[in-house]
């Protein structure tokens, strides 16, 4: 199958996986840009097998069930996803990394520790919440993007992107060691470096999100950017360009690369 044929359009969107992402910030110990916090996937894994990606998955039914208790009375549904989007973030934010993000507490590692221990027996964030005597904080996530492919052959998943910051604080990872194999820090530029000398792999979405942070010497001056270019969906389509297929993507959605050659395109 051509990559045109993979990516044509269709009438109606294939069924998607909704899923969620967070890009965790923090401060560089030497003083340099920020650093994000990648994943690098197990490469037995059907998606993006190998890959370094943003800590995240798959939004579970639970995921939804906490959301439909927080949400407003009569909330819509593009509301009640983006609710429930946040709550897997931090929800595999934890069970990844060992990391707790979007919650209205000071956590230390032990504490960390536990809830990840729980939350694994439990396999849902309800329960983890009220052992613990947490609150949600879900504002402290910023809603970044929103990509969702058409592919016509590939698990497709509708994933939401968000952007956390933990500035100094607690920094302790942990492999799960089930769908990862190696956890790392790296400014936005250092990670794209790494792709470039062929020490990691990324796929097509990371890149051009990798490309749009680099920008940012601040986790404020990221989030700044996001609450002024309004998430949108973003869905790859190709084009020939001098004979050549082209991966693209829409060129007003806040990315400074929005085409690459599909010949070096990475693809989960």
């Amino acid at each position: 199958m051509t990559p045109q044929d993979e990516y044509a359009e269709l009438d109606e969107a294939p069924p998607a996986t909704p899923a969620a992402t967070v890009v965790i910030f923090r401060n560089d110990p030497a003083g340099g840009p920020p650093q994000l916090l990648m994943v690098e996937r197990s490469a037995s894994m059907r998606f993006a097998g190998g890959a370094a990606v943003f800590p995240g998955g798959r939004v579970d039914a639970a995921d939804y069930d906490l959301a439909a208790t927080l949400a407003t009375p009569g909330a819509d549904e593009d509301t009640l996803a983006d609710l429930a989007g946040r709550i897997a973030a931090v929800r595999e934010t934890i069970e990844e990394t060992g990391l707790v993000v979007g919650i209205d507490a000071t956590v230390d590692h032990a504490e960390a520790l536990a809830a990840r221990a729980y939350l694994c027996e439990q396999g849902a964030l309800g329960p983890v919440l009220e052992r613990h005597g947490w609150t949600l904080k879900l504002d402290d996530l910023t809603y970044f993007a929103r990509w969702r492919p058409k592919h016509r052959h590939m698990r497709i998943f509708d994933t939401r992107f968000y952007l956390a910051d933990l500035g100094t604080g607690s920094v302790d990872l942990l492999v799960d060691e089930t769908e990862n194999t190696h956890l790392f820090w790296a400014s936005a530029a250092g990670a794209l470096e790494l792709a470039d000398s062929g020490k990691i792999m990324i796929i097509f979405p990371t890149r051009r999100n990798l490309e749009r942070l680099a920008r940012f010497a601040s986790f404020a001056e990221a989030r700044a950017h996001a609450e002024a270019i309004p998430a949108r969906t973003i869905t790859p389509s190709v084009e020939q360009r001098d004979g050549a297929a082209w991966l693209t993507i829409p060129a007003d959605a806040g990315y400074p690369v929005t085409a690459e050659a599909m010949d070096s395109v990475a693809r989960g």
